[in-house]
């Protein structure tokens, strides 16, 4: 039996690859967050419980004291720097601590993709390798939960304004990253990167389309530039912050930074992803 730890354990990801390792039952668990009482029910259901800060070295130190095997999940930090500086000092921890294996979520092309904080998973990804630890890399595609941030909108609307143009792109769900994490973190590591992607690449009018069948509402696509859209994101009350981070996904998607499609997910678990249209179909209502 392994000590596995999952950092960020009271997010929507860490919770469920969490869930899905005490399923399991064939390791010790440890759930870690900074706040540990957002995550008491993980302990109820038997996970140990402990508290880590990516900007606390020492809450690191501690949290990693004979952790086998560790899922680093990336963090969400905007400010300039922060999120790369939080990975690297998880990195440093755990190699000091002794452990043997990480598991990071990543993301595709990280090396030339327009993604904002594509540079932050690059300098993550080069600080594991360097580290000598054995790792696996998960780089996942743009989430098909992502699409609630938007299209319930256009489709009360009925369009949707991107600047993807073109480009293809194949949404994963939650659900399969975290069960490809959960397999990751469950067997020791090979120094491997795979790329989690949906099933399919599919166009915004593609996505659009498929949106509008499943809820029975018409969707318009009209393309703008990226600075159209950020004016309009601006327009309708969007942070600064989060305005160049989404405006940039489309610029990636526009590019092809998203072109890839992989059977990694089923490598890894056995199971084919959740295609688009049944992720449309099991959550219309909420579009």
């Amino acid at each position: 039996m392994s000590n596995l730890l999952i950092t960020g354990a009271n997010g929507k990801l860490g919770r469920h690859v969490t869930q899905l390792l005490l399923e399991a039952g064939s390791n010790h668990i440890i759930a870690a967050s900074r706040d540990t009482a957002k995550i008491a029910d993980l302990a109820a259901k038997g996970a140990e419980v402990r508290r880590v800060d990516f900007d606390d070295a020492a809450s690191l130190a501690q949290a990693f004291t004979g952790v086998d095997r560790v899922l680093i999940i990336s963090t969400d930090s905007l400010g300039a720097g922060q999120r790369l500086a939080q990975h690297k000092a998880a990195v440093a921890a755990a190699k000091a601590a002794g452990v043997t294996d990480i598991v990071y979520t990543s993301m595709p092309k990280p090396d030339v993709s327009a993604v904002s904080f594509a540079g932050d998973h690059l300098g993550t990804e080069q600080a594991v390798i360097a580290s000598g630890l054995t790792y696996t890399i998960l780089r996942d595609a743009w989430y098909q939960e992502n699409l609630f941030m938007n299209l319930p909108d256009a489709l009360k609307g009925g369009t949707l304004y991107t600047s993807a143009g073109d480009g293809r792109q194949a949404h994963v769900s939650h659900a399969d990253v975290a069960r490809s994490a959960a397999a990751a973190l469950s067997r020791p590591s090979s120094n491997q990167i795979f790329t989690l992607t949906g099933p399919e690449l599919l166009t915004m009018p593609q996505i659009a389309a498929l949106a509008s069948a499943a809820t029975g509402k018409p969707l318009a696509v009209v393309n703008v530039t990226d600075e159209q859209l950020a004016e309009g994101m601006k327009a309708h009350g969007l942070p600064e912050g989060w305005v160049s981070v989404l405006v940039s996904f489309d610029t990636a998607a526009r590019r092809g930074d998203f072109d890839i499609l992989t059977n990694d997910v089923e490598t890894l678990t056995g199971r084919k992803p959740t295609s688009l249209q049944a992720f449309f179909e099991a959550n219309k209502a909420a579009f």
